[in-house]
């Protein structure tokens, strides 16, 4: 629950958005795997073809219900943001907190936890069915719900520590530029989720995880190879207790100055084999030495400057219409951020399409780079067949375009095979040149 509010606070005005869980390993298909008749199109329908009908079906169900999630988050977001402001209670936080304090950012700061707080709780059931009883019914969650919650207490005290300095921030870019907080608030955003995207894997994850050093020299030196040849600087590799929590695989290789850390979860550790690991590790490195953390901060900074623009118009507007009635004095008043909350939900979910693009383009970058490093098109594909447990393996074309924020199991086993029918050797490599004329 409140876990994801972490960093919804912060992130919120910029849309930013675990590795999906694995079953039992698939049989290598035996068919069109001869060198000289290998087809990459038949070799992936007979990958896909290992999956029983049966566990499609349930992957389908679970990913297909995430497409009226995204409504009902939009939804429940809007309603919580409609309901603070036509009660006035967003209003009446505001005055509260002007009693406690005469400084306005402390003000803010009152504001913050007050609004973080009530919205955590008014989200708690929708939260709870999402990530707690939706996972558990189609089995990728093994918490109870005791540690779940203690989980999502702890998600809370780090939401509103990042919540408070957030909107502190902001709420004094935009009393002090009230004419052009939307250019100034985007820098900001901007600012924070850089921040963001340093901070929590350094100190917020390990509140949740316990990382330990790799010590099985098979798996810990392949990846370190791979990262060394990449000019990763790790010498390390850390295992995440993630199996308590969930029976998805996840992995990663975030931090810059100096914090550069390589983690995998036990279940990646404990269901793959090595050509999976390292098929899986490859592609997480793609990520970081195509600096994809920084392009993508680039990319949904240019959006949220839309957004911000947006931002503008539909705040005056709407101030002018129904200000009075709400008690919203203006852009710099804290009491107005649940309507700037509603417009930013509504733009982010209209351009879900847009955002899922691009982050699934960076995706797509990062397997091809994977694919590349690890050279194991084998391990790519069952690995792709795993991550279908939570996600549909084969959507229509407009379906992927719309809901996928990763390239389909059917797109990447497809360039998997692809890759490998560009590097299988030649038919006959002993037959003898030709002569010439």
């Amino acid at each position: 629950m409140f876990r994801s509010l972490v960093f919804s606070l912060v992130f919120t005005l910029i849309f930013l958005s675990p590795i999906p869980a694995q079953q039992n390993s698939p049989s290598t298909p035996t068919s069109s795997v001869i060198a000289n008749s290998f087809d990459p199109t038949e070799a992936t329908k007979a990958w896909l073809a290992t999956v029983p009908a049966e566990q499609r079906a349930k992957s389908d169900a679970y990913f297909e219900g995430g497409y009226w999630l995204l409504l009902w988050n939009f939804l429940v977001t809007a309603a919580i943001a409609i309901f603070l402001l036509a009660s006035r209670w967003s209003a009446r936080l505001r005055d509260f907190a002007q009693t406690i304090t005469k400084f306005q950012t402390l003000q803010v700061a009152v504001y913050a936890v007050g609004y973080i707080l009530i919205t955590a709780v008014l989200s708690l059931p929708l939260t709870a069915y999402q990530q707690f009883f939706r996972e558990h019914q189609y089995g990728l969650a093994t918490q109870s719900f005791t540690p779940w919650f203690a989980e999502q207490l702890i998600g809370l005290v780090v939401a509103l520590v990042a919540g408070t300095i957030a909107l502190v921030v902001l709420y004094l870019v935009f009393r002090c530029a009230p004419q052009s907080w939307w250019i100034w608030g985007t820098i900001v955003a901007v600012v924070l989720s850089f921040i963001g995207n340093f901070v929590a894997p350094v100190f917020v994850e390990p509140l949740f995880n316990k990382y330990t050093p790799i010590t099985d020299p098979k798996i810990r030196d392949s990846i370190l190879a791979m990262a060394q040849a990449n000019q990763i600087p790790a010498n390390q590799v850390f295992e995440v207790d993630a199996s308590r929590q969930t029976t998805r695989i996840s992995a990663n290789v975030v931090g810059m100055l100096g914090t550069t850390r390589i983690a995998l979860n036990d279940n990646l550790i404990n269901q793959c084999t090595l050509p999976e690991i390292r098929a899986v590790m490859a592609h997480e490195m793609g990520h970081y030495v195509l600096n994809h953390g920084a392009k993508l901060t680039i990319y949904f900074g240019i959006v949220a400057l839309i957004g911000f623009g947006i931002a503008r118009v539909a705040f005056d507007r709407a101030l002018h219409h129904w200000g009075q009635h709400w008690h919203v004095r203006g852009i710099g008043d804290p009491a107005g951020f649940p309507l700037l909350v509603l417009i930013f939900a509504t733009f982010a979910f209209l351009i879900t399409p847009v955002r899922n693009s691009i982050v699934r383009i960076t995706e797509r970058e990062a397997d091809q780079f994977g694919i590349n490093t690890a050279r194991e098109p084998e391990g790519e594909a069952k690995i792709a067949l795993k991550l279908g447990t939570y996600r549909k393996l084969d959507p229509r074309p407009l379906e992927e375009l719309i809901f996928f924020d990763h390239p389909s199991g059917r797109a990447r086993i497809q360039m998997a095979m692809e890759w490998k029918a560009a590097h299988l050797p030649p038919g006959n490599v002993d037959a003898p040149a030709p002569e010439k004329d």
